[in-house]
């Protein structure tokens, strides 16, 4: 536990919050193009007993609102009282793309690949840097939310490095079905904060732009059981129907432009060669049908039925375990949380059956 955890007067962006107490707070973290201070807004809960200080980020990229959602709920319907340690709440760290509805900074650069920053760099390095200092430093464990990119969308799933034990049992613990094994790219924040000696993972669920319900829903749950898992609040944890490590993916990219119609949505088991898309030409002649490479689940999908050449279509995850018993897994499981995203996912595309 760190120091920050034992202090009875956790300090952040200038204020004390002592045991037992809670303090929305603005932390100041760039400033704008007039000279005002961009602040950062924060809450921070503090159960009665010292325990570990857990971040929670969201909306890294600005584009991704699904984190921010997951956050609002947290804030506004706690599903849990926090008994032991400190929870920092960010719902929008990227304030200047959240204000733009973007994924970048005004600079253009991308605020996740920028870490650890640098006090005297560009404007995302500053930004990163400042993030580090206030906010990962004082924290023993992180949680950062995501959604797909741009056009895209994610079934729900934990990115984390495995190899990294207090990592490996915090992604365990959150309760997607797909953990996605990796240090994660340089310069982001999870990676970083890891190096830092603050393991971190991340939650890819959903797309841009928009708050889900059922991703809402597997974020908060997700986050709950982490707190579960490290002692900070009672309960018992929910399940996913299987769980598997992935260390292969693979995105299926059009041969030919087109429009698409879909015959598998997110989350998806697949058989190697099952048809995912067929393309059309646009006066409705069919020209090209694509299949997996090999046998997996759908990780992610594009949500633009029109391609060019090479565009992306479908990210299929080779999971390690076998593919016999996490679809014997899957159907002797109850139809529950996860099973609602999947069909939720599945209404932001056209899809049909094979002909």
């Amino acid at each position: 536990m760190s120091e920050f955890a034992k202090d009875k007067r956790f300090r952040l962006a200038g204020k004390q919050i002592r045991r037992g107490s809670h303090a929305n707070l603005r932390l100041k973290i760039s400033e704008t193009y007039t000279g005002d201070d961009l602040l950062l807004p924060l809450r921070v809960i503090r159960a009665p007993k010292p325990g570990p200080v857990v971040f929670i980020t969201a909306a890294i990229h600005g584009d991704e609102l699904n984190g921010t959602g997951i956050v609002h709920s947290l804030l506004f319907n706690p599903p849990f009282k926090l008994d032991r340690g400190t929870l920092i709440l960010t719902p929008v760290t990227n304030i200047f793309g959240f204000e733009s509805h973007e994924r970048y900074l005004p600079d253009r650069r991308d605020l996740n690949r920028s870490f650890p920053g640098s006090a005297g760099g560009s404007l995302a390095a500053r930004y990163a840097h400042n993030l580090m200092r206030e906010i990962v430093a004082k924290s023993d464990y992180g949680i950062d939310l995501h959604s797909a990119a741009f056009q895209r969308t994610n079934y729900p799933n934990i990115r984390a490095d495995m190899s990294n034990p207090a990592v490996r049992g915090m992604a365990r613990a959150f309760g997607c079905s797909l953990i996605v094994d990796g240090k994660g790219p340089v310069g982001s924040l999870r990676r970083e904060a890891c190096r830092a000696g603050c393991p971190t993972i991340i939650l890819e669920a959903g797309e841009p732009w928009k708050v889900e319900p059922g991703v809402l829903a597997i974020g908060v749950a997700g986050v709950t059981n982490v707190l579960i898992h490290l002692g900070m609040v009672q309960g018992e944890p929910t399940r996913p129907p299987y769980q598997t490590l992935v260390r292969r993916t693979t995105w299926v990219r059009a041969r030919m432009g087109g429009m698409l119609k879909f015959h598998v949505s997110a989350g998806d088991f697949l058989e190697k060669d099952q048809p995912l898309a067929t393309s059309y030409g646009i006066l409705g002649d069919k020209t090209d049908v694509v299949h997996a490479p090999f046998e997996g689940i759908v990780l992610g999908m594009t949500t633009m039925p029109a391609v060019k050449p090479g565009e992306p279509i479908c990210h299929v995850a080779l999971p390690q375990a076998k593919m016999r018993s996490l679809r014997k897994s899957e159907q002797n499981a109850h139809p529950g949380l996860h099973s609602q995203v999947q069909e939720d996912l599945a209404t932001s595309f056209d899809i049909v059956d094979y002909a």
